[in-house]
């Protein structure tokens, strides 16, 4: 029965972080999708929301006017999320450069974002977070794949900087997620898209709802309308990693809505209809996420190993040792600067955020808004 059970656990594990990527890669090596892209300069609405970003929006804004692309085909637009810090202010000081204020109550990102939309008629909707730099190429880079008539969205490569700080494991995890997503991508769809960097045509957006991952709804409207979504990896947006107690909380949120857009958007699911992006689907954003119930099973049962035959010995050490060093480097951040064990530390801390998220969407908690990009607030729902 113990046998069993850690059998179960590990393919539970094996299906979504090796089987499924071996299988993606093999599909996207032997019939690789193609992007018949071209090089056009359709109207953009490049839209940021910052909610008392006074710290980050002047540099973000510098960047966006920096961009390879002509400036009367570009309207930039700041959704203000109620502000209170000097974020309005920054942004109206670029009025004379063409940037364009949407001062709202505190209404929450996803409203924001709609209210943003709704106020301009550029053909292509670009979105942006507003501590992200992009490279001058990239919004050039994203129009290219939507030359394509059969592509609706165009989803860019996040990159973090190495800070020399306790980042490896963050870095690490969105390396491997790169590799996954140009195999997507090549087998026919990326899964979402990134809301540091991504666009799609007008015609296929979506309003967000409040209580879900706005760049999950908005992007992936794109493969419920029958268009692809692709991935760029030469469109590269770069942030600065976080880490400690708020990397946390911010995971937390992010995992919390994402588990209720999966939810809003389950009709994905369905192999009949969207046939092998539901699997992906998935394999990806749920079973991904639900990784901490084998993963759990797996250490409660790891003494019983110790006693048992010698691949069972070696599970339950590693096992042991994984969770020990992992949790001294949470303890220790210090320590995290060893890229073995901040990998181990990034790995308990998504999965325990992974957990409390699952358990708060099971009792019907949402995210809808919070106090700050590191700090959320969470709020009862119906």
């Amino acid at each position: 029965m113990t046998t069993a059970i850690v059998l179960f656990a590990l393919g539970a594990l094996a299906l979504p972080f090796v089987a499924y990527p071996l299988l993606l890669w093999c599909r996207a090596v032997v019939a690789p999708q193609a992007v018949d892209g071209r090089a056009w300069t359709p109207s953009v609405d490049l839209i940021i929301c910052a909610y008392n970003e006074e710290a980050s929006i002047g540099a973000r804004l510098e960047n966006a006017l920096a961009l390879d692309y002509p400036r009367d085909r570009l309207r930039i637009r700041v959704a203000s999320d109620g502000s209170d810090d000097a974020t309005g202010r920054i942004v109206e000081s670029f009025a004379s450069r063409g940037v364009e204020l949407l001062d709202l109550p505190r209404v929450g990102k996803a409203a924001a974002l709609n209210a943003a939309v709704e106020a301009g008629e550029g053909e292509i909707l670009a979105f942006s977070d507003a501590n992200s730099e992009w490279q001058p190429q990239a919004l050039s880079e994203l129009l290219w794949a939507l030359g394509d008539p059969g592509v609706g969205g165009a989803a860019g490569d996040q990159r973090y900087r190495n800070t020399g700080a306790d980042s490896s494991g963050e870095r690490s995890y969105w390396s491997l997620d790169r590799l996954v997503k140009k195999w997507q991508s090549q087998a026919g769809n990326v899964t979402s898209a990134t809301g540091a960097i991504y666009a799609i045509r007008r015609s296929l957006f979506e309003p967000a709802p409040a209580d879900a991952t706005d760049d999950f709804m908005i992007s992936t409207a794109v493969i419920a309308r029958g268009y692809r979504l692709v991935f760029v990896d030469s469109a590269r947006a770069w942030e600065l990693p976080a880490s400690g107690g708020r990397e946390f909380r911010r995971k937390l949120r992010v995992i919390t809505r994402g588990l209720r857009a999966v939810q809003r958007r389950r009709s994905l699911l369905n192999p009949l209809r969207y046939g092998s992006y539901a699997v992906q689907l998935f394999l990806h954003k749920l079973l991904r996420r639900l990784a901490w119930i084998p993963l759990t099973v797996l250490v409660v049962m790891a003494p019983l190993y110790l006693g048992k035959g010698p691949a069972e010995f070696v599970l339950g050490v590693v096992l042991l040792v994984f969770l020990f060093l992992g949790g001294v480097s949470l303890a220790l951040p210090r320590l995290q600067r060893i890229a073995p064990l901040s990998i181990a530390a990034y790995v308990l801390m998504v999965n325990a955020a992974c957990a409390l998220a699952t358990l708060r969407l099971l009792r019907g908690k949402r995210v809808d808004t919070w106090t700050t990009e590191r700090e959320v607030q969470v709020r009862a729902g119906s």
